[in-house]
């Protein structure tokens, strides 16, 4: 053979290897996977609607409990003789179990045989009859639909959505007056208990401001009726859906507490559905006229809003939603996780908001000031504070220290140590990014201390300058050019298999900003600075960069892949040629 022809060989085939050899050396960068290591323990409280559809993420953010929804004119869509299991995949709850992921089924969605008025949204035929009756309609479906799915671990329904919201209005799902809202309960709850035992009936989802007397007027209506005190009024939680302004959290939390608390009850409150969804996604821009967020400020929000709402006493909490199955064009931003599975920096602080607050114990205190918010939780012997600033400026602190030292966590997951000085941690907390209204507060901050425990309220700051007012000019609003959409990998069939450690990987890596360094000084408890925080300017993130970088890379390597192949395979029809001839 000519030496020539063996290097057109040699030279794509070292190439090969040399790639080889360097990604065996990235890999071992990373600490294999412990096959034998023991999973955290899942707290139930924190929830992502519709896990299913990514198992793998669900399972490294250890998910309490999810949202599935259950259309009745997809599992019947034709007659009651019907029964479309294909619906519903018996494989994600199967790996629901196996990740001890709670299972809350929602009941709506009346097919058209089944109603004299619209599909989807009309009163189902013989409501008023008997839950027993056979021409009840909604009773059988319910009964089917509990009597089947107890067996797979589907014990939590949810009695249709939002329906205070009017005909003619987006997001109208029931055309039923309150009075027939309540018999539609009634029944369902009548049939899940008797099918069973374990049944727990959740109220629909309620949404407030498209109607904010409609559950009062329920409240009315049910407590009228004789016989539901002896039923428990047809009920076991209360489901609100909060979004955007955070504050509202714990506001609604309360008012409904106190509300129900009015008419004698004390049901526990889920908040089912909760985020801020980012419309100023480079990557998944959305056309909204109202409500101009970007990525950062939906993962502050999802920690601000765990925090306000476990402070207002809420036991559940839900982000909706864990990834978008839809295009940007319908609307759709909503997810922690992106339809390609890349994360928003959401699913970090959700991630973060996990780990920090898991397992928290007794009372959450909330210390709510002008200019910020600081939320207590406990458990074991450590004591977890969520702090940050209300406004758009940026506050300097000192929080009163319960041990030496504590450790700072950003919205991230970046830990800073910090030491106690003169009995106080010096924090600073950044301004909030406010467009008009500061809807959204600024970045927060996890304040951990170890070894210590809590008797009572826990220290607040001393009195504090009065507030300086400052006039806030909103950013001029830009439009952003999406990237080339990339195609779309199909969304995964969940397997029935757990595995306890998944390995994660940042599809869209996130290089996050250093936690502030405290400052040397602890002279005012929480000094607004003069000078109001610059305005938060209309460009890609660090995340965006960089995740455009690792998509950019993965481009090129599969480029150089195709070209070594190439030559090799020319290299090798050379040689042929040659020892042909």
């Amino acid at each position: 053979m000519h030496l020539k022809s063996i290097w057109v060989v040699l030279i794509p085939l070292i190439i090969m290897g040399c790639l080889g050899l360097a990604a065996t050396y990235v890999q071992a960068d990373d600490d294999p996977p412990d096959p034998t290591a023991t999973p955290p323990a899942v707290d139930p409280r924190f929830g992502a609607i519709e896990s299913f559809w990514a198992p793998q993420e669900s399972a490294e953010l250890r998910v309490g409990w999810e949202r599935i929804l259950f259309y009745w004119n997809e599992i019947q869509p034709t007659d009651s003789d019907d029964w479309n299991t294909l619906h519903v995949l018996e494989e994600w709850l199967v790996e629901a179990n196996a990740q001890e992921r709670v299972v809350v089924g929602l009941l709506k969605n009346t097919p058209a045989w089944a109603t004299d008025g619209d599909p989807f949204s009309g009163v189902p035929r013989g409501l008023s009859l008997p839950h027993d009756d056979p021409d009840n309609l909604w009773a059988n479906y319910v009964r089917r639909v509990v009597e089947y799915y107890a067996p797979l671990g589907v014990h939590n329904w949810i009695i249709w959505n939002e329906p205070e919201i009017e005909a003619g209005v987006y997001g109208h799902e029931f055309d039923g007056t309150v009075e027939e809202y309540v018999r539609l309960l009634q029944v369902a709850y009548l049939v899940a208990k008797e099918s069973d035992p374990q049944a727990t009936i959740h109220l629909a989802g309620y949404s407030y401001w498209h109607d904010p007397e409609y559950l009062r007027e329920f409240f009315e209506v049910v407590t009228a009726d004789p016989m539901a005190k002896e039923y428990d009024y047809y009920f076991d939680a209360l489901s609100l859906h909060i979004y955007f302004r955070v504050e509202t959290i714990g506001e609604l939390v309360r008012e409904v507490d106190e509300l129900q608390n009015e008419y004698g009850m004390d049901k526990p409150i889920w908040v089912n559905e909760t985020n801020a969804a980012p419309n100023l996604d480079p990557w998944w821009p959305v056309e909204r006229p109202l409500f101009q967020v970007d990525l950062d400020q939906q993962a502050w929000y999802i920690i601000q809003a765990h925090a306000l709402g476990f402070g207002a006493g809420a036991e559940r909490m839900g982000v909706y939603k864990l990834i978008d199955i839809l295009l940007p064009e319908a609307g759709e931003s909503f997810g922690i996780l992106r339809p390609d599975f890349s994360q928003r920096p959401a699913y970090l602080a959700y991630r973060t908001t996990i780990e920090q607050l898991r397992d928290f114990s007794g009372p959450v205190h909330v210390n709510e000031a002008q200019d910020y918010y600081i939320v207590t939780f406990t458990r074991a012997d450590e004591v977890m504070r969520v702090l940050w600033a209300r406004r758009d400026r940026r506050i300097t602190m000192a929080v009163p220290a319960l041990a030496e030292s504590a450790v700072m966590v950003d919205f991230l997951g970046q830990k800073k140590p910090v030491k106690a000085e003169n009995g106080s941690y010096p924090i600073v907390l950044e301004g909030a990014r406010c467009r008009g209204a500061c809807d959204i507060g600024g970045p927060p901050i996890f304040l951990v201390e170890s070894g210590v425990s809590l008797d009572g309220d826990p220290p607040s700051p001393s009195a504090r300058p009065a507030w300086r007012s400052v006039t806030y000019t909103p950013q001029q609003t830009l439009t952003f050019t999406p990237w080339p959409t990339a195609t779309q990998t199909p969304l995964p069939t969940a397997t029935a298999t757990y595995t306890p450690t998944p390995t994660y990987t940042a599809t869209s890596t996130y290089t996050p900003t250093s936690l502030p360094t405290p400052s040397a000084t602890t002279t005012a408890t929480a000094t607004a600075t003069d000078t109001p925080q610059a305005t938060a300017t209309a460009v890609p993130t660090e995340a965006v960069i960089q995740g455009r970088l690792v998509v950019l890379s993965e481009q090129a390597g599969l480029l150089l892949f195709g070209a070594v192949m190439l030559l090799s395979l020319a290299g090798v029809l050379v040689l042929v040629r040659r020892g042909s001839k």
